[in-house]
């Protein structure tokens, strides 16, 4: 097992990664920007450096600068997180070059994946379901006029090297095509420093489901159920759950083996999830995969019981799974909020500032996860995530009224939150029913302004 592990990353995912580390007898390095110095990540971790400024590419993004940190302080393994460089093939070939273990995949198997057109390509020999779409990236002007009109309207083009809903536009006719192509071409260059395109038939308003996966360096791979992501905006999650409610258990066991192929397909190791589009009919393909812990891991782990980060350090010390398929077992039902510094009712706009007061939710069933207290700024430079609110209950019945009962105890002062729209969403009829799809959002939305249209 590894002394000390370097934890390149910030926020509330550092501070999980620093108490997976310390239950595990290792000590950590934080790397922090001076944007972080008061954060609880600082004052957690056993050592911590500064890298540079706010601005993440002279801080997180800094790959020099981090295994400088590295080497200074000694460290056997680097954990990534999520987001920064968690799926740079480039910082993980780095660190093997240095003698340092990136704890994560292969480069080779972030690259493979990485490309979502060569994915996608991996995928389809392997025999898992695919949405239809073109045959690699798109060539130009002509060959997306083409590949549009063979698939029909509507269609979605995205960047090979994308995630998080950049570089991604959907286009409904030969009119709107190219500025559609344009407009994601320039926002995936500006993104990820690659404008090659694909394209694929959109599925309106189908479900968002993802698995995920545990692999080793012996070829075992497990997977731990389902989470449904389709309570979200612009391809920004605001809750998940698990399991599905759209998903019986046959078809879960289905979508499990697939997920399994597809990570075997791709020589894949550590934690990762595999992103499935869930039709109305009943079909379901694969979208791509995420190459790192996702945002949302906890409500995996509250209804198998398996930590998940220590799961990723164990596989990168080269250990084997302990866990078979047929000891995941799938307990109770678990809901996520990701409480946001957003305003709602300014169409989510950003709100950093001084939290006045911070009183995260508690009591049994609930979990916290966050990096924030009173009197944090919340700076303007990262994300806006101040934290996750994880209910669980023995029936999704009861998961909903403790996340009901959660979010009303939170006290959040100084800053605008999406705590208020969330509670919206978990009292509405159709959540509630589990009656909703990825367009969900966008209707309750519309049904707020006809409210207040009204009241005017």
């Amino acid at each position: 097992m590894f002394h000390k592990i370097l934890i390149a990353n910030r926020g509330e995912i550092a501070v999980r990664i620093i108490r997976a580390c310390r239950e595990l007898d290792i000590r950590s390095v934080l790397v922090y920007s001076t944007a972080d110095a008061d954060s609880m990540a600082v004052r957690l971790a056993d050592e911590a450096v500064c890298i540079g400024p706010p601005r993440s590419a002279q801080s997180y993004l800094c790959i020099d600068r981090i295994l400088s940190v590295a080497a200074l302080c000694d460290v056997s393994a680097i954990h990534p997180g999520y987001g920064f460089l968690s799926e740079n093939a480039y910082f993980a070939e780095a660190c093997r070059k240095h003698g340092i273990v990136f704890i994560g995949p292969s480069p080779e198997a972030m690259r493979a994946l990485g490309d979502k057109a060569a994915a996608r390509e991996t995928m389809r020999k392997a025999g898992v379901p695919i949405t239809p779409g073109g045959d690699g990236v798109i060539a130009d002007e002509a060959d997306a006029v083409a590949t549009a009109r063979k698939l029909g309207y509507p269609v979605i083009i995205k960047a090979v090297a994308g995630g998080g809903g950049r570089g991604m536009r959907i286009v409904h006719n030969d009119a709107s095509l190219l500025q559609g192509y344009y407009a994601a071409k320039s926002e995936a260059e500006s993104a990820f420093g690659n404008g090659d395109l694909y394209m694929e038939k959109f599925l309106v308003n189908p479900r968002h489901i993802e698995v995920q996966i545990l692999a080793d360096n012996f070829g075992n791979v497990i997977h731990l159920g389902e989470r449904d992501c389709s309570v979200q905006r612009r391809n920004q999650k605001l809750i998940e759950e698990s399991p599905s409610p759209a998903i019986n258990a046959k078809l879960r066991e289905k979508i499990g083996t697939a997920a399994v192929k597809a990570a075997k397909a791709a020589n894949y190791t550590s934690a990762g999830t595999i992103e499935f589009l869930y039709d109305a009919d009943g079909n379901f393909y694969f979208m791509e995969m995420n190459t790192r812990i996702q945002v949302e891991h906890p409500i995996s782990e509250a209804v198998t019981g398996i930590d998940l980060v220590k799961e990723q350090i164990r596989i990168a010390a080269g250990e084997k799974l302990a866990l078979r398929q047929k000891d995941i077992q799938i307990k109770g039902h678990a809901i996520e909020c990701r409480i946001n510094a957003e305003d709602p009712d300014r169409d989510f706009a950003p709100s950093p500032g001084r939290l006045n007061q911070f009183i995260p939710a508690g009591g049994p069933q609930v979990r916290m996860d966050t990096h924030v207290f009173s009197g944090y700024i919340v700076p303007p430079y990262y994300d806006s995530l101040l934290g996750k609110l994880i209910a669980w209950g023995r029936d999704r019945s009861e998961a909903l009224a403790v996340c009901r009962r959660a979010l009303d105890e939170m006290v959040v002062e100084g800053v605008k939150t999406t705590i208020p729209f969330q509670k919206r969403i978990i009292s509405h009829k159709n959540f509630a029913g589990g009656k909703y799809d990825t367009g969900f959002v966008e209707r309750l939305m519309q049904e707020q302004r006809k409210v207040k249209k009204k009241e005017k």
